[in-house]
């Protein structure tokens, strides 16, 4: 399998971020994810666009007739799969034309009102002779030089994805916070560094405007509030852009 294939990465990235994979595919791609960047870019992608979709909706606790319904539908009993038909399992469990029409103007709908969910980022920026969208991305390590943090935001967007990769000791009081630090003038917080996992969090512009001369980020320890400027740094990263 070509690993290099940004189509492909692509498409691995989107199925690790809903979690489609199977359990072997899923470890291959997670020993990917620790070794090379643009794997890592393409997944804190996805996590992006998805984590602002799942944030718009309320969560919601399923009953247990709802779950009882999926067991009876996806593992039937031994008499009824010696029942079903030889082209049953063409057919969905429990779906019926009625089934099939809403779920095809689900996807329709769901297609004309975010359309983004289906054609990748990536994708828009190759068919204009892009190889990867245009982001800021910063790797940000330990003094030994060690991947602790991927941040990355798209050019013109007003989001921006902190991610884990490497082993992070929580502080001892107080919070970590990551700094922008431009060429000229003070720094000033991005926002807060998860424990673990990845965050999506709102910027108060788009990156354009706040990070096109930022070179360095931070992140440090902090207890105040409001810190007026960075302490000393645990991690640090240069400031990229991809374009």
């Amino acid at each position: 399998m070509r690993y290099s294939s940004p189509a492909l990465v692509d498409h691995l990235a989107a199925s690790y971020a809903l979690g489609t994979l199977t359990q072997r595919a899923r470890r291959r791609f997670e020993r990917l994810l620790r070794d090379r960047v643009d794997v890592q870019l393409a997944l804190a992608q996805w996590e992006q666009r998805l984590g602002g979709l799942a944030q718009s909706v309320p969560s919601r606790t399923a009953p247990p007739r709802v779950w009882a319904a999926i067991e009876a539908r996806t593992r039937p009993s031994a008499p009824q799969r010696q029942a079903a038909g030889p082209a049953s399992w063409l057919r969905p469990a429990g779906w019926g034309l009625g089934g099939v029409l809403a779920g095809a103007a689900l996807a329709l709908a769901t297609l004309l009102s975010a359309p983004t969910l289906f054609i990748s980022a990536d994708q828009v920026a190759m068919s204009a002779g892009e190889r990867l969208p245009q982001s800021y991305v910063g790797l940000l390590t330990d003094a030994q030089g060690n991947g602790k943090l991927l941040v990355s935001s798209l050019r013109h967007g007003k989001t921006m994805t902190v991610k884990v990769i490497g082993p992070i000791a929580p502080p001892e009081a107080g919070r970590l916070v990551l700094w922008a630090v431009p060429a000229q003038g003070p720094a000033f917080v991005l926002g807060e560094v998860p424990a673990n996992g990845s965050a999506v969090s709102q910027l108060p512009d788009t990156s354009e405007k706040l990070l096109s001369r930022v070179t360095r980020l931070l992140v440090t320890q902090e207890t105040a509030a409001s810190p007026a400027a960075p302490g000393t740094p645990v991690y640090s990263g240069n400031c990229a852009k991809l374009w």
